[in-house]
């Protein structure tokens, strides 16, 4: 690995040692930094960047790209990969990390073991949206790696989301939203609305009602090669629809399609870390916390 490329989105507390730990574990292995444009202004003058250059966008020239901050910052990195396939690492300044995984007190083991080939690609599924609105989420920058969801705008009324799937109607969930997640996603939005955990390599899709007002909506777990319709209507003309953290609105009644992309996302995974691990940490599982 030679060429990196670095994102950030913020600077956190300690963000600014992280910068400078990760610097100078590249530079002792002779790699070519390049850092996003808009990370370097907010760094500024506070350390010795000591790079070979900036980015606004990436190409194949890039052998792997950097993450510095929580799971929030891996999902826009990813918005910059799409399908060049650049491996991702992330190091974690953030709080709870199920994808950014590496911890700042770690980074000499992580380049170590990252340089000597101590890693695994863990290929992650993505989803594609698309309409036959004129505008928003446009290919390529259409997908999403870990949920689309739709809900409601500027109102305290429920929404009504009609679901087909591969042609077939499901439901129409009356609710305050619905989320589409893959299994990396099971993790994020879905879980907080009660879904369920699903390990990366499961071939499947996750479907999971915001607060439905119909009680006996329950999320639902599908095949990933199934192809997803949602139309949504409510009081408002418009309604909001997010690629993971990209957010644009629609007209009421815009059919949107879902899938799963034809293309991965590859996470680093150093020999000392896995999923199953992640998870156990993370969720506390098997902690006895009665005092």
């Amino acid at each position: 690995m030679k060429k990196i490329a670095i994102y950030g989105q913020y600077l956190q507390e300690d963000s600014l040692s992280t910068i400078a730990s990760v610097l100078k574990q590249l530079h002792l292995r002779d790699c070519d930094v390049y850092m996003e444009q808009d990370y370097v202004s907010l760094i500024g003058d506070k350390i010795d960047l000591n790079m070979e250059g900036t980015f606004k966008s990436l190409d194949t020239s890039f052998d792997l790209m950097i993450s510095i901050g929580g799971d929030g910052t891996i999902l826009r990195a990813v918005s910059y990969i799409g399908k060049l396939n650049i491996p991702v690492m992330g190091i974690n300044t953030g709080r709870l990390g199920f994808l950014a995984t590496l911890q700042s007190e770690e980074l000499e083991l992580a380049f170590t073991l990252l340089f000597n080939k101590k890693y695994r690609l863990s290929k992650r599924s993505l989803i594609t949206a698309t309409s036959k609105h004129p505008e928003n989420h446009l290919v390529p920058d259409n997908f999403a790696l870990n949920e689309v969801t739709v809900s409601r705008q500027n109102t305290t009324s429920m929404i009504q989301i009609e679901t087909h799937l591969n042609g077939e109607l499901l439901t129409s969930y009356w609710a305050d939203g619905l989320i589409v997640s893959t299994p990396t996603g099971s993790t994020g939005y879905s879980l907080s609305c009660g879904g369920p955990v699903i390990t990366p390599d499961t071939k499947a899709l996750v479907i999971t009602p915001i607060a439905p007002h119909n009680l006996n909506a329950r999320p639902l777990v599908i095949p990933d090669e199934t192809v997803i319709t949602v139309k949504v209507m409510g009081r408002e003309n418009e309604f909001l629809a997010s690629l993971d953290n990209r957010i644009a609105s629609y007209p009421d009644e815009t059919e949107i399609t879902l899938k799963k992309a034809d293309f991965t996302i590859d996470l680093i995974e150093l020999e000392h870390v896995s999923f199953i691990k992640t998870i156990r940490h993370k969720l506390l599982w098997g902690e006895d916390k009665r005092n």
